[in-house]
């Protein structure tokens, strides 16, 4: 079990450390270290629990469960809180907030709590591994099963439209797509380096991969331009993959007219194709 902690009090932090790393509780997959809450921090760290504080500066505690709960709704929340009032602790509970855990910390209770969550994860996976064994025997597959096969068609077929499913980028590209489709992030809210540690154990590698993919998407679409200017491909994306103006200069890069060609832009094309699969029918 993977525990994120989102608390502004580094002794705060450390207390619980000792306890799940003592207790054997999980493993601790990153903490805010005392600073405001980050909730796309918090995501690339795919924890399966965060406990969070109630009190927090810039954003609260309920705050942030809620923002997080909109991304990913499968982890657990637990508040570090010594509120008692009735209409905040409703309130958390609302937001999202699965269990609370009191301030000052106690072992026993932390401990217990953790412990019922681990339960509840495991419980709940047991259920939906049944779940997946049952549908295969009747020969259907889950809904979103067949969400994410739907979306991952169509990202391929625009991609083999522009004549790159051949590129070794090109798997790197499904792969940032499904993970910001999945986890519902924003492509503007991460930066390249980002994306590809959230998905690849070697980012620079795979940032490689995808601008030299992206180049050849690009060299296709600029000769399809040159070709015929109203070709049904060229006229769809080489203005929402690409900036247009860098279009325009990789073809005059093909006929000789420039000696270098256009430029790349990761988040441009990841974002554009990402609107354009929304768009596929």
């Amino acid at each position: 079990m993977r525990i994120y902690i989102v608390e502004d009090d580094i002794s705060v932090i450390h207390i619980l450390e000792d306890i799940v790393e003592s207790g054997d509780l999980g493993e601790i997959c990153g903490d805010c270290g005392g600073e405001p809450a980050d909730v796309h921090e918090v995501l690339r760290a795919r924890p399966d629990v965060v406990l969070v504080d109630f009190f927090m500066p810039v954003m609260d505690g309920v705050e942030f469960v809620r923002e997080l709960r909109s991304f990913n709704a499968t982890i657990k929340c637990i508040m570090i809180s010594q509120v008692s009032a009735k209409e905040l602790i409703s309130k958390a509970y609302t937001a999202g907030v699965d269990f609370f855990i009191s301030k000052p910390i106690n072992l026993i209770e932390v401990t217990s709590v953790l412990k019922n969550v681990a339960k509840q994860i495991q419980n709940e996976r047991t259920l939906d591994n049944i779940r997946h064994m049952f549908m295969n025997e009747i020969g259907q597959k889950p809904q979103n099963s067949r969400e994410s096969s739907s979306y991952s068609k169509k990202l391929r077929y625009i991609l083999n439209r522009i004549g790159m499913s051949g590129e070794k980028g090109c798997s790197d590209i499904l792969k940032i797509c499904d993970y910001l489709h999945r986890e519902r992030i924003p492509v503007s809210q991460m930066s390249v380096a980002q994306l590809c540690e959230a998905v690849s154990d070697s980012p620079k590698n795979m940032e490689q991969r995808v601008r030299r993919a992206i180049a050849a998407g690009m060299a296709n679409v600029a000769h399809m331009g040159i070709e015929d200017f109203m070709n049904e491909t060229f006229t769809a994306y080489s203005s929402t993959l690409f900036s247009f103006e860098e279009i325009r200069t990789e073809m005059d890069y093909i006929r000789g007219k420039r000696t270098d060609g256009g430029k790349v832009s990761i988040k441009k094309f990841i974002d554009g194709l990402m609107l354009e699969a929304d768009r596929e029918i």
